[in-house]
């Protein structure tokens, strides 16, 4: 017996059919072209061009698999450090890198594939090409946003990262991240929906028009005039530039730490201001906050009066903190900042308390297996040196924590351990996210890494001064001014979002003639 015709699933309610492995080889290669895009290449000029053709193969066909062999393309491309910090001891844990970078790739191309399947659904199964790619890049700008906050959020090597070293970046001081990502998809969508070539050439032109006004808007905002800080600032970054893999060896660390010491009493360059602040990267103590012995006064020693803001571990009960601590004179702790935006699986594990309470402690951080989070953003009181908002290595990822802070800081001061992710990517994408912070927010950022790059970055995210990686030194630099809070430090994310939603509701009205009637026929 024949099913009846309003029985049978709508298209959009169907398992879309799987593209063939070239197809979807294709895909995944232009994800890798993308991923070019991202620091330390900057590509912007690969990037935009393999997004679009991205969108246009994922709009003729079977949306949600085009999103995951693109997004794990791009996600093994643009994340393959994550491989490094499984080297640090790889007699033990190296096994596990393959299986790491997969799952981090697949994860990538998890967010993808929803989005591009939202989008397409979006506007519905038989919209022509132009609106099925427009709510393609619909939905990759709102899984950057997904991405960006849930599960703790990780915004790493977002679609609007590709501008971070071009004058585009200076919107996000309006727009914000993902403002730039959504930019960044339109420009490419845009064209990739044209049928004709005619068409995508008009297409391409309007969007280059629009990348080349923010390009000049940018341009406009370098150039004008900085402001002047009242009182001058020196800061003193200091880059031991020990090895991860020999940073805790007994044999090594205490050579870390005297050579740290050693840059810290260095004399300033010939006709150059003493440091005002002395900068010591994160966790670059080799002792515990809680029993320093002779440490502390050590460090104050080599610093002769000048406060020194330390990276260091520290103990409370049971549970430990990576911390932050600023060391006067005599060797005091004058005041402390625990970092509160812990790395998943790799500062503490996921629900590992929320374990504990049925007997499995293994992974609790309260239980010492792990760090534990500390209460929040705050404001470190320096007196005359302003009040910095102190951001310890992963934090600098997200900008949201800087929106929560209690009030605006002065300017942002960063410490970091870079070692972990090797000399290649990571250390890279992570300095570029810190430069857009510092555009964001109109605030300089002073930034001390352990293997490198230390570097004093200005309010528009310019670096005035740096150290590259695997070198031992300082960086001896002025703070630069701020700038008047930008639109983004007002506003945050929530235009933006707004805007989203409302260019998605759109599509969604336009593309209601697309969808198919689910509605039985009246019998």
């Amino acid at each position: 017996m024949r099913r009846p015709r309003w029985l049978k699933l709508p298209a959009f309610a169907r398992a879309p059919r799987r593209p063939g492995w070239g197809r979807l080889a294709a895909l995944a290669a232009l994800g890798a072209v993308f991923a070019a895009g991202q620091a330390p290449l900057g590509a912007w000029y690969l990037a935009l061009p393999a997004l679009g053709a991205i969108f246009a193969l994922g709009a003729r066909r079977a949306p949600g698999w085009s999103g995951f062999a693109a997004g794990f393309g791009f996600g093994l491309a643009a994340l393959f450090w994550i491989v490094e910090p499984f080297q640090v001891e790889a007699e033990v844990y190296g096994w596990m890198a393959p299986f790491a970078l997969v799952a981090m790739a697949a994860g990538m191309g998890a967010f993808w594939a929803a989005g591009f399947g939202a989008g397409a659904r979006l506007a519905g199964v038989k919209a022509p090409l132009w609106l099925t790619a427009l709510g393609l890049g619909l939905g990759l700008a709102a899984s950057d946003a997904l991405r960006s906050y849930l599960f703790t959020g990780f915004p790493w090597a977002l679609a609007g990262h590709i501008w971070i070293a071009t004058p585009v970046a200076q919107a996000a001081a309006t727009i914000g991240p993902l403002g730039l990502g959504l930019v960044t998809v339109l420009s490419a969508a845009w064209p990739a929906g044209a049928r004709r070539a005619r068409a995508a050439a008009g297409a391409a032109l309007v969007a280059a028009l629009g990348l080349g006004a923010l390009w000049g808007a940018g341009a406009l905002r370098l150039a004008a005039p900085e402001p002047e800080r009242a009182a001058p600032v020196q800061i003193r970054l200091v880059q031991p530039n020990a090895p991860q893999d020999e940073k805790w060896l007994p044999e090594f660390r205490l050579d870390f730490f005297y050579r740290a010491l050693d840059l810290t009493a260095q004399d300033a360059a010939p006709g150059a201001p003493a440091p005002d602040l002395i900068v010591w990267p994160e966790t670059s103590a080799p002792f515990l906050l809680d029993r320093p012995g002779d440490g502390l006064s050590m460090v104050a020693e080599a610093a002769a009066g000048t406060p020194v803001a330390l990276g260091i571990q520290r103990e409370e009960g049971l549970r430990y903190f990576n911390s932050l601590a600023m060391i006067g004179p005599g060797g005091t702790v004058d005041a402390l900042y625990d970092k509160a935006h812990l790395v998943p699986f790799g500062e503490y594990v996921p629900f590992g308390d929320l374990a504990a309470r049925f007997g499995i402690s293994a992974f609790a951080a309260q239980e010492g297996n792990g760090y534990s989070a500390g209460p929040g953003p705050r404001l470190l009181d320096l007196g005359p040196l302003g009040h910095p908002l102190p951001l310890i290595c992963y934090e600098a990822v997200f900008p949201q924590d800087i929106l929560a802070a209690p009030a605006r800081p002065d300017w942002l001061l960063q410490i970091t351990n870079d070692a972990w992710f090797g000399t290649l990517a990571g250390p890279w994408q992570h300095f570029a996210l810190s430069r857009l912070r510092a555009i964001e927010f109109g605030l300089p950022l002073a930034r001390a890494a352990n293997t490198g790059i230390s570097a004093m970055i200005d309010a528009k995210g310019r670096v005035t001064a740096s150290l590259g990686l695997g070198r031992a030194g300082v960086v001896d630099a002025a703070l630069p001014a701020a700038l008047p809070a930008t639109l983004y430090a007002r506003s945050g994310d929530f235009p933006v979002l707004a805007l989203l939603a409302a260019i998605s509701a759109l599509i969604y009205l336009f593309g209601r003639k697309y969808r198919v009637d689910l509605t039985p026929p009246q019998v």
